[in-house]
């Protein structure tokens, strides 16, 4: 993956891109200035000083080497005097936020420390970190999932439940519920202590019709949503999932074996292809935000 960048007036109109990525033969990271404010042809005034622009540079996934280039777009940018934007939709660290290392709050570190003017962010896993980046913007999955998957209540819904995977899904599983107005649903596991395998799947009772959506932040090999499945004794043209970061790693292909689909974003560089997967373009839910 790329960072990828883009310039706008305060005012949201797009502009031309102030600046371009490189790297130095020796692998550097390296921001360019691409036409100034002055130059551009395509700004809707003439001669837009550098401080009425708004930079904004998006990043997926967890590179190192992005992550590097964010920073020096962001010390660019500060040098330039615009306002600075990044649109972080997988926050690097948010499953890492606690033991040895602290790995939310050394990436939380590095984030703040480029002095960035607004971070938007989509979903963290961990509300730990939500309070360690600083200038934190978060977007919720709920009405995306309402607009993207379901449907507005009201309106012919494809779904008629919501189905929390584990405990740690069910504020999320219910604040999409209610965005819905579908009831929801707890599913449970258990992991072994000893070798960290995942067992003991259930399912609250579920209705003899309809179909029903998992909703949870984030799918790596897919093991819990696999489980659960079982669990319930539906086929997989009953059961939908969302996930708002599919890193679909390990044993994720096997989902579709499981659920008649399967929705996630454009957050993360997914490892592996699902057949039938969705993916949902974040920007235009992230632009919103931008203040």
């Amino acid at each position: 993956m790329a960072v990828e960048l883009s310039t706008r007036t305060r005012s949201g109109q797009p502009t031309t891109p102030t600046f371009t990525t490189m790297r130095f033969p020796a692998g550097e990271a390296h921001v360019k200035v691409a036409a100034g404010p002055d130059e551009s042809a395509d700004t809707p005034a003439t001669h837009t000083p550098a401080a009425d622009l708004v930079e904004v540079a998006t990043l997926r996934g967890t590179s190192g080497d992005d992550l590097l280039m964010l920073g020096m777009w962001a010390d660019a940018v500060r040098q330039r005097g615009s306002r600075s934007v990044a649109l972080v939709p997988y926050l690097p660290g948010a499953r890492q936020d606690r033991g040895l290392p602290f790995g939310a709050k050394v990436y939380a570190d590095v984030l703040n420390g480029f002095h960035i003017d607004q971070v938007i962010a989509f979903d963290p896993h961990s509300p730990v970190i939500v309070g360690l980046v600083e200038n934190l913007t978060v977007v919720a999955s709920d009405r995306i999932v309402r607009d993207e998957v379901v449907g507005a209540p009201g309106t012919e819904q494809r779904y008629q439940g919501i189905i929390a995977p584990d405990a740690g899904a069910v504020a999320r599983a219910t604040a999409t519920a209610d965005a819905c107005g579908l009831p929801v649903y707890r599913a449970g596991k258990h992991r072994n202590p000893d070798t960290g395998k995942l067992d003991g799947f259930s399912c609250e009772p579920l209705p003899d019709t309809g179909r029903f959506l998992v909703v949870d932040d984030i799918c790596d090999g897919g093991g819990t949503f696999m489980g659960l499945a079982g669990s319930t004794g539906l086929p997989k043209e009953r059961l939908g999932l969302w996930v708002s970061h599919g890193v679909f790693s390990g044993r994720a292909a096997q989902l579709a074996d499981h659920f008649g689909e399967v929705v996630t974003t454009d957050s993360y560089p997914a490892q592996n292809a699902i057949e039938g997967l969705r993916t949902v373009p974040l920007t235009p839910y992230l632009t919103e935000e931008i203040r």
